[in-house]
């Protein structure tokens, strides 16, 4: 890995926890049976719910890899940012602590993942 590492390192444990855990629990069937079908997907909730923790769980080995990383980034903010919509919006900000189940933790995400997209952006110096 060339560029942040430690990021890349993060991002990895995260979305292999995020995913691995729910696969192998069967939550992944749940959250497409129980919640996605329920909120207007139906009939392709479920496949919908594993096309995302296989997204993440792929995503896990193309950081590490190095490899399709703008892809990568952008389907994973794709995914946190309608997790935001759908799933946390009317919980408020925090996921802990002030509340529960909040966009805290998705919008550190995305932004995580956009810089990945662009590790060397700085914004122009305005002062000469």
């Amino acid at each position: 890995m060339k560029k942040n590492y430690f990021l890349r390192c993060a991002l990895s444990v995260i979305l292999l926890m995020h995913s691995a855990i729910s696969i192998f629990s069967g939550d992944v069937n749940n959250f497409g049976i129980n919640y996605l079908d329920n909120i207007g997907f139906s009939p392709i909730g479920l496949y919908l719910a594993w096309i995302i923790k296989l997204i993440h769980l792929v995503s896990v080995f193309l950081i590490w890899r190095d490899q399709f990383i703008k892809p990568v980034a952008l389907c994973n903010i794709v995914i946190f940012a309608l997790g935001i919509y759908y799933i946390h919006w009317g919980n408020g900000w925090f996921v802990v602590g002030g509340g529960t189940n909040g966009i805290e933790f998705n919008v550190l995400l995305i932004f995580s993942f956009i810089n990945l997209i662009l590790p060397e952006f700085r914004l122009k110096n305005i002062n000469p």
